[in-house]
């Protein structure tokens, strides 16, 4: 990029541009067209802007990679887990690289790499996977990870030629008990010192950000009104092709839906819960970002969850607390997504799912 292109307003002008563009996704979606659906409609696009700045500008240099928060309570993407801590971190192919950490109690917590082309096609294909059960950890809780092509002895996390990014998930079923890990990532054979930010290294990062907005808003809407489509009221996603390609953990089976309500109504979920390492159930709006968990019971987990006497599961979304099964509040909203997880699990069921008055 010439000096004087830099120089004047034209790189900021057209940022602004591809980013005034992206506010048509959510204008477009004929669903969302009431206040509240719109209203967050338009604080999810702020909130890609966040997570998109941080992923690929402030942290996007895979030579002097660290970790951040790519959801997160106030930032969220594609059905994120209220029970999760996401972190990413930026990495290149052409690179070897270290994880330290402390293992934590937290029950799950796995590594992945992944080829982020949320940009491009809507796709984060796994690059290669290991889970703290398949780790070796010391006694004092340490480990360490070589993320590198080659494999190396102990704990190996492969990484492919278009790998981009590093992937941690940590999963629990009680916050308030469980210590969380804590990790750092470093490169081996990357330079000694960054170098300062470049014109043309801006002018790209700035059309990453905005192309990784649109990109991530287009590709969840399409899937809600995919879901809104063919899974109204209803979690039977078998096909998991979809999930997995979008980065999805390939140990999680996906079972989601769209959800609504008339005035007085509850959606009632019934379900054989399969023996496997945990599983929850979360409610979402249109733009598949949880809701708000921290002042709302929006999801439950296999800690939290009121099994019925035959050891089944019986689920209750609505307005308010019927006074059975585990209640899951639509905290004012009437329509969204929603999500079934089962993780590790031996088979996945199919819930059964019906519209009740709440009255009865």
């Amino acid at each position: 990029m010439s000096d004087d292109r830099l120089l004047s307003p034209d790189v900021w002008r057209d940022f602004c541009r591809r980013l005034e563009a992206a506010g048509e996704i959510v204008t477009g979606a004929e669903a969302a067209a009431n206040p509240l659906d719109r209203t967050e409609g338009y604080r999810y696009l702020t909130r890609l802007l966040r997570i998109a700045l941080d992923m690929q500008l402030e942290h996007a240099d895979p030579d002097f990679p660290s970790f951040y928060a790519a959801s997160h309570e106030t930032a969220k993407i594609g059905a994120d887990n209220p029970d999760n801590i996401y972190m990413n971190a930026a990495v290149s192919g052409a690179r070897s690289y270290r994880i330290r950490g402390t293992r934590g109690t937290v029950p799950i917590l796995s590594f992945g790499t992944k080829a982020n082309r949320y940009a491009i096609d809507g796709t984060m294909a796994s690059t290669g996977e290991i889970d703290s059960t398949d780790m070796a950890v010391a006694p004092d809780g340490s480990f360490e990870i070589i993320v590198s092509r080659e494999r190396v002895p102990g704990n190996w996390l492969p990484l492919a030629d278009d790998s981009s990014m590093v992937i941690v998930r940590q999963t629990f079923l009680d916050r308030a008990s469980e210590i969380p890990a804590s990790v750092t990532i470093e490169a081996i054979d990357g330079p000694a010192y960054p170098e300062p930010l470049s014109p043309d290294k801006l002018e790209a990062a700035l059309e990453r950000v905005t192309g990784f907005v649109a990109g991530t808003a287009r590709t969840f809407v399409q899937w809600t009104e995919d879901f809104r489509a063919e899974q109204k009221n209803r979690l039977a996603t078998v096909d998991q092709t979809r999930f997995f390609r979008a980065g999805g953990d390939p140990t999680i089976f996906y079972l989601h839906g769209w959800w609504q309500l008339e005035p007085g109504e509850a959606l009632r979920i019934d379900t054989r819960v399969p023996e496997c390492s945990f599983w929850n159930f979360q409610l979402d709006n249109y733009w598949m970002e949880s809701l708000d968990y921290r002042y709302h019971r929006i999801h439950v987990n296999g800690h939290g969850a009121r099994l019925n006497d035959d050891g089944t599961l019986t689920l209750i979304v609505a307005p308010r607390d019927p006074g059975f099964g585990n209640w899951i509040d639509t905290a004012g909203h009437h329509q969204g997504t929603m999500l079934l997880r089962w993780t590790g699990a031996t088979d996945h069921p199919i819930p059964e799912t019906r519209i009740i008055r709440l009255d009865d």
